[in-house]
């Protein structure tokens, strides 16, 4: 990884420490309500693992936020502009997705988010996280089927907007 990587790693596991305490929630209280290992938790937190793209969306679950916010709240910056060479990326060490915030910190309802999976991924999400989140999936390449039970494939230059999120995940 990369230097710009490692430090939006850091500033990933502090957020989550950050949001964690503001609700005044012990490990084990954000690990029950995440469905996830207190250890594996704690060592994120410690930035002595990464979190996968899986265990973010656990976690922002259960903090009642999008994996977006999440991700968000720890990378961005203010700014009218963010150019390509400072917007934040974000690499998924299990199903190697990465994510790169294109929109600037602003009082706008949106994040722009660019999302490259490699082909074959599988990048399963509880739909808590996404149970407030509006989303529009904009394919540029390939194909993709946006959950197990509609395989239906979608092909680049289609938009789908509409259906809650927690009914379009997981990607395959």
């Amino acid at each position: 990884m990369n230097t710009i990587e490692d430090n939006l790693n850091q500033r990933i596991s502090a957020r989550i420490r950050i949001e964690r305490e503001s609700r005044g929630w012990s490990l084990s209280e954000l690990a029950e309500r995440a469905g996830a290992s207190r250890a594996m938790i704690h060592k994120i937190e410690r930035g002595e693992s990464s979190p996968t793209a899986s265990m973010l969306g656990r976690l922002s679950g259960a903090f009642g936020i999008s994996m977006s916010t999440l991700i968000a709240r720890a990378e961005m910056q203010e700014g009218k502009l963010l150019r390509f060479a400072h917007q934040p990326v974000w690499h998924d060490p299990q199903s190697h997705y990465l994510r790169r915030h294109v929109s600037p910190r602003s009082d706008l309802p949106i994040d722009l988010v660019q999302v490259e999976l490699p082909a074959g991924s599988d990048v399963p999400m509880p739909a808590s996280s996404y149970a407030l989140a509006r989303q529009l999936i904009w394919l540029t390449a390939g194909r993709t089927g946006l959950s197990r039970r509609q395989r239906a494939p979608r092909n680049a230059g289609g938009g789908l907007p509409g259906a809650r999120a927690a009914e379009r995940l997981p990607l395959y």
